[in-house]
């Protein structure tokens, strides 16, 4: 199955961020984007301009692509007549090269606004590094791009059944893995653990790593796990979790081609990615 996180689409450029001359391309496409809206034209596409097009605000270099090197301004809010749409609105619609601009740019960009001023001294912060880099004129700390690690775990028991959950805010029959934060000082299959515990009461003990995924809502880092649970009584904690269902192969095939069950969308969604894995294939159906 193709996943669009499987490989890197864009040399980040990171060891050329410092020089004066990435700017000076001819070739420059700028993406514009605020918060989690991007410019768009139809297609869907991303809508790239040129430098002398690009509005004020604060500038992303996001690094070569196929010869072509790209770049970001992040703004307030993007003009209307540049057709804003969300990034999660978007995201299954891109094909694997942009999406892997598109994803930088947000990630960077919404990290740019939330750190404005220094944690240290209140000072507010300077942009370098092509905008990786938030340095602090008043104490000197220097400040980069913070991601956080979040598991993801299709988890299977003795009869290779799948576990697959609901929450509270998601409509009815809208179904994904269960998934959690990593907390200070645990390791990532802990984390798997203590996760399926506390969201279904389900004993995991083996959980091995398949894969991972970048996710900017807000920053986070999704790291993909197959776990095989020791115990298959659900006890759904009726915070994060609403309901949590274990599925055959055929149970799940025939809830999607029924759209009794909805799944998150095929290519861009780990959680989509872990369950057609064990499934063996694509699965029907709508997604959500």
């Amino acid at each position: 199955m193709d996943f669009a996180f499987q490989r890197a689409q864009h040399d980040r450029a990171g060891n050329r961020r410092r020089s004066d001359d990435l700017w000076r391309s001819d070739d420059l496409r700028v993406l514009v984007l605020g918060g989690e809206h991007v410019a768009t034209v139809d297609g869907p596409a991303l809508r790239w301009v040129s430098p002398d097009e690009a509005p004020d605000g604060e500038w992303i270099l996001l690094g070569d692509q196929h010869g072509t090197r790209y770049a970001a301004v992040a703004v307030d809010r993007v003009p209307a007549e540049w057709s804003p749409v969300s990034i999660r609105v978007l995201a299954p619609l891109l094909g694997a090269d942009e999406l892997s601009l598109a994803i930088h740019a947000v990630g960077i960009a919404r990290w740019l606004k939330s750190h404005r001023f220094c944690p240290r001294c209140g000072t507010e912060l300077q942009t370098a590094q092509a905008g990786h880099l938030r340095s602090c004129p008043g104490c000197g700390a220097e400040h980069y791009p913070r991601t956080d690690p979040a598991v993801i775990m299709l988890v299977t028991d003795g009869d290779d059944r799948a576990l697959l959950a609901r929450n509270p805010h998601w409509p009815e029959g809208r179904f994904s893995t269960l998934a959690g934060f990593v907390e200070p000082g645990e390791a990532l299959e802990d984390a798997v653990r203590r996760e399926v515990a506390e969201e279904v009461g389900v004993t995991v003990e083996e959980a091995t790593y398949l894969g991972s995924q970048p996710w900017p809502f807000p920053q986070s880092l999704m790291l993909g796990f197959r776990a095989t649970a020791t115990s298959t009584d659900i006890t759904v904690d009726q915070d994060e979790i609403a309901e949590a269902r274990w599925f055959t192969r055929a149970e799940l095939l025939e809830a999607a081609k029924d759209e009794r069950i909805v799944l998150p969308p095929p290519g861009v969604s780990i959680s989509r990615w872990l369950v057609e894995d064990w499934f063996g294939g694509e699965l029907p159906g709508r997604w959500a």
